[in-house]
């Protein structure tokens, strides 16, 4: 599989990389541990080496199965991980945002400890805290990648002037956002400067949290422990009919193009940035074997024009209001 460089690092990471947060928390039921790892040991021999995760997902298991999973094969794969979210390690409740460097510190020698590792690849700052100033946080990961801890530092969801700061007191490696058909909004600011800057874009959500496969449908029932049901306005009501019928667009354009609706796009995606790196999620094979068949296409200028269109007719934001309060910071 092609390989980018993440940034600009020496860190090589493989075109597509697998999201690792649905094997253990937020898309229903987690995934019986040795059926995950056994998926994780497979997108290995498929040639995947990216893997993201969090120290918030499963409240530490999502980092925990992946220990278990690469203890042995640490060469083989790239590690990324985040902190900042703060849950109560019994019932999981959120207890806000914590990027102060007292957090920092200790967060980074859980993950390390969960993930059975002595360095993690690449280390973002999950949200920004609005009670600590970004230049903060960023001296104390600046620290960890001078002790040799995390090989490269990346922030999820900033806005561009908060990009900007960061960069002035280290590199920011990467900045994962949400990014798809449905949701472009990074496009106007924070892209712009990934490019300035040198800093890889790893697009979460390329597929539209499974929106954009066409999997599901309108009498489709989402689980009670599926937070799509309840924290993605997108899924709920007549945003999401409304959202459905772009989505048979995309299911139209496949057939005419003898490709799934997730192959369009995942190559949506990376025909539109150069300095992109998607990270798809799945819990089964087959759809791992489907996202990364989708870095063999090429969409033509006229497909991708198609695609652009639909971005502004998608209605319902992405996240509830809650959530909307902590993305472009």
């Amino acid at each position: 599989m092609a390989e980018k460089n993440l940034g600009l690092t020496d860190i090589k990471l493989t075109q597509i990389g697998l999201g690792c947060m649905g094997l253990s928390e937020f898309y229903g039921p987690p995934t019986e541990e040795s059926a995950a790892i056994n998926l994780l040991h497979e997108a290995i021999d498929l040639g995947v080496n990216h893997f993201d995760t969090a120290e918030g997902y499963g409240v530490g298991r999502n980092e925990a199965l992946l220990g278990k999973a690469f203890f042995d094969r640490r060469d083989k794969v790239r590690i990324a991980t985040k902190f900042g979210f703060l849950r109560d390690p019994d019932t999981g409740a959120p207890l806000g945002l914590d990027g102060s460097k007292e957090n920092c510190r200790k967060a980074v020698e859980g993950s390390l400890n969960r993930l059975q590792t002595d360095h993690i690849d690449l280390y973002y700052l999950h949200r920004v805290d609005p009670n600590t100033p970004i230049e903060e946080t960023v001296t104390e990961m600046a620290k960890l990648v001078a002790e040799g801890k995390v090989g490269a530092i990346g922030l999820s969801e900033v806005s561009g002037a908060t990009l900007r700061r960061a960069q002035a007191i280290h590199p920011i490696t990467a900045v994962q956002s949400e990014y798809s058909i449905f949701s472009r909004k990074i496009e106007e600011d924070v892209l712009p400067i990934c490019r300035e800057i040198g800093a890889s874009l790893v697009a979460y959500s390329p597929l539209g949290r499974g929106m954009l496969t066409g999997s599901f449908k309108r009498d489709s029932k989402i689980s009670e422990t599926d937070f799509r049901g309840s924290m993605q306005p997108r899924f709920s009501g007549d945003a999401y009919s409304a959202n459905l019928i772009l989505v048979d667009k995309i299911l139209d354009l496949g057939k005419s193009l003898d490709i799934s609706a997730a192959e369009i796009a995942l190559a949506w995606v990376v025909a539109k940035q150069d300095n992109v790196l998607p990270i798809a999620g799945t819990t089964k094979l087959a759809n791992l074997k489907t996202n990364l068949a989708s870095m063999e296409l090429t969409l033509s200028a006229d497909v991708i024009a198609s695609l652009d269109e639909l971005a502004d007719q998608v209605e319902g934001t992405r996240y509830n209001a809650q959530g909307m309060q902590i993305v472009d910071a």
